[in-house]
């Protein structure tokens, strides 16, 4: 087996700007600089291009012409085409996996909606938002259908977006002891674990409500966590 390649450094700032768009720590609408990108994660502007190119290419963020790159700032109707999206990919994986998940894997699921459910307890929002999104994208990883795990990789950043922008109230992605519904519905059946997710994914989509813009907060600031390492 061939193991994997090291990351390089268009990787290590594609993931970076990836997941604090997952975390809410990259406001919806900020504008990317390249110079500023390059300085805070000491590489080229070379490479901060390729990296925006391709997060660009998988429509993560918008290349806008004689402007820049710009984190995109979806529209409220936008949920709907969103959630739709996500309930065809996700109730079908909880329909597969309801009753046929092993043991190593309900105790990875669980695992990761206890270490949710901690890091919300202690205010830290940006790791319950990551690990909120760990846990839907593990549950497609174990579908086994690379093509699920690359659309939901793509619908997450936006829906994450839409919670920053319009949840009601603020708060998590999702709620973790809705993903301990969820866990208990998989371990039970295929119809039952679709029909938790179809709910727990119109819970995410009603929370959504006309909100407040968030405040912009400097690029050196938002990767302070990422820039040093190999990956977030």
């Amino acid at each position: 087996m061939t193991p994997p390649r090291p990351p390089t450094a268009t990787d290590r700032v594609y993931q970076g700007i990836y997941q604090a768009m997952m975390e809410h720590r990259l406001a919806p609408g900020a504008w990317l600089r390249e110079e500023e990108l390059a300085q805070t994660f000491g590489v080229s502007r070379t490479v901060v291009r390729q990296a925006l190119q391709r997060l660009a290419q998988d429509h993560l963020i918008e290349l806008i012409h004689n402007r820049g790159a710009q984190v995109p700032q979806p529209a409220l109707a936008d949920a709907a085409h969103v959630f739709e999206a996500r309930r065809v990919v996700e109730c079908e994986v909880a329909r597969r996996l309801g009753g046929r998940l092993s043991a190593a894997q309900l105790a990875e699921l669980r695992t990761l909606m206890l270490a949710e459910a901690e890091a919300d307890q202690r205010g830290d929002a940006p790791a319950a938002v990551r690990l909120s999104g760990e846990f839907h994208l593990a549950l497609a990883r174990m579908h086994g259908n690379p093509l699920f795990t690359r659309l939901l990789d793509s619908l997450l950043p936006t829906t994450s977006m839409l919670m920053a922008l319009y949840k009601v109230g603020g708060g998590p992605v999702c709620v973790a002891h809705r993903h301990a519904d969820l866990v208990d519905a998989l371990a039970a059946d295929g119809a039952t674990g679709a029909a938790e997710m179809r709910r727990h994914l119109k819970e995410l989509e009603r929370s959504l409500t006309k909100g407040r813009a968030p405040a912009a907060t400097p690029l050196r600031d938002v990767f302070a966590p990422y820039k040093d390492s190999d990956g977030p």
